[in-house]
């Protein structure tokens, strides 16, 4: 390839080259700079008249580099990689947060920590690695948040940062945060119960109701206790009747877990329809779905909103009760309440992971022992009463 012509300029180490622009296509001057550095003759690019350098302004470059204001091209370049490299190395915490995400399982608690993540964490922290984080900026986020949002929000979402801080650890991935982060206290001891009109009223307006798996899906939340989402995820494949067990999957991002097929649960389940949905892209072949409580086209259920509002409407129960949930805390309160379930137990049946979620029935428990106390206080003051009446007899008999 031939040498392309130099053309001196009045500037001393300044000479260009005709090319063509990249842009336009028209012959173009391309401006270099020659000097030494350090014993080393350099001659590199200053760059193009069409993108506005003159022999004036790579001169004024030359000299710059000359006293060391600027890097050499190759320095420049090299610095540059190592930046590059010196990023690709930094674990952030939105580095963390995918590979975090991706060790998760697929689903709504994902989907409900993704937009945690995105919404509240991603702005002020996701550029930064853990051990760049100081106090003041999550005593910022903590305080903003909770000018908006309840404190058990603002918990999520400070929780969610240490998850992935902490996975990044676990991993050997980066350095933790350098403190510990302070979340807001939480006073969530709320139980919902229905007295006993309230809970007749309920019974009658879930048998009026027309929809069966509705009517089902309810009593099964009454009679186990079982989340919403568990019932909604609740296969066939799920229960051994055989055994008397039912088996819950993935209960609120835990491990599996197993509660007993009570009796009342049983019958609804041996007496509830299955119903045929057609095959997509078939003409008449139908199948049974593989929930129990199946949504759209026999997939997994997604809601009952609006069914168990009316049930609740119907029933005139109190406005800040939730239908479904609700009766997960009426199933607690009446094992609590009856003196015969203590809290290990009715974690189990709960699969609570921390016991402490069950401490907030331990007063139904309380009021239970006292109840069962008093019994006790009860019968001997009898016995008591008893044997003081025989001694006044047998004395008054003496006497004669």
């Amino acid at each position: 390839m031939p040498v392309q012509k130099r053309h001196p300029t009045k500037y001393p180490g300044i000479y260009y080259i005709i090319g063509t622009s990249v842009s336009t296509g028209k012959l173009d001057k391309i401006y270099y700079i020659d000097y030494r550095k350090n014993g080393k003759r350099i001659q590199e690019k200053a760059g193009r008249q069409s993108e506005d350098m003159t022999p004036a302004r790579a001169a004024q470059i030359r000299a710059d580099k000359i006293k060391g204001r600027l890097l050499s091209n190759k320095a420049q370049r090299k610095a540059a990689e190592a930046a590059k490299n010196a990023e690709i190395a930094r674990w952030t915490i939105d580095k963390l947060w995918s590979e975090y995400k991706a060790s998760r399982k697929p689903g709504k608690s994902l989907d409900t920590d993704t937009l945690r993540f995105e919404k509240y964490l991603q702005g002020p922290f996701g550029k930064k690695e853990p051990k760049e984080l100081v106090p003041l900026d999550v005593d910022r986020i903590r305080i903003t948040l909770l000018k908006k949002l309840s404190p058990q929000t603002v918990k999520h979402v400070l929780n969610l940062l240490t998850w992935i801080t902490n996975f990044g650890m676990k991993k050997n991935l980066c350095k933790g945060i350098p403190f510990h982060i302070e979340k807001p206290t939480v006073y969530n001891t709320t139980t919902e119960d229905l007295s006993s009109n309230q809970m007749k009223k309920l019974l009658g307006a879930i048998e009026d109701y027309s929809n069966i798996q509705i009517r089902n899906l309810m009593l099964m939340a009454l009679y186990t206790g079982m989340r919403r989402g568990e019932l909604f995820k609740l296969k066939w494949k799920d229960i051994n009747f055989e055994r008397g067990f039912i088996s819950i999957v993935d209960p609120k991002g835990g491990p599996d877990q197993r509660i007993p097929l009570n009796g009342a649960a049983r019958q609804i389940l041996e007496s509830h329809p299955r119903p045929q949905f057609k095959v997509k892209g078939t003409k008449n072949k139908y199948i049974e779905s593989d929930f129990v409580f199946p949504g759209r086209s026999g997939q997994r259920r997604v809601s009952c909103q609006a069914s168990v509002n009316e049930i609740k409407k119907n029933a005139g129960l109190p406005k800040d009760f939730r239908p479904m949930h609700g009766l997960r805390h009426v199933y607690a309160s009446m094992l609590a309440s009856s003196g015969e379930v203590d809290m290990y137990v009715l974690q189990k049946l709960l699969t609570h992971k921390d016991g402490r979620m069950t401490q907030r029935y331990a007063h139904l428990r309380d009021r239970a022992l006292h109840k069962g106390a008093q019994v006790a206080a009860d019968i001997l003051k009898g016995f008591a009463a008893g044997v003081s009446k025989n001694n006044i007899v047998i004395n008054k008999a003496s006497e004669k």
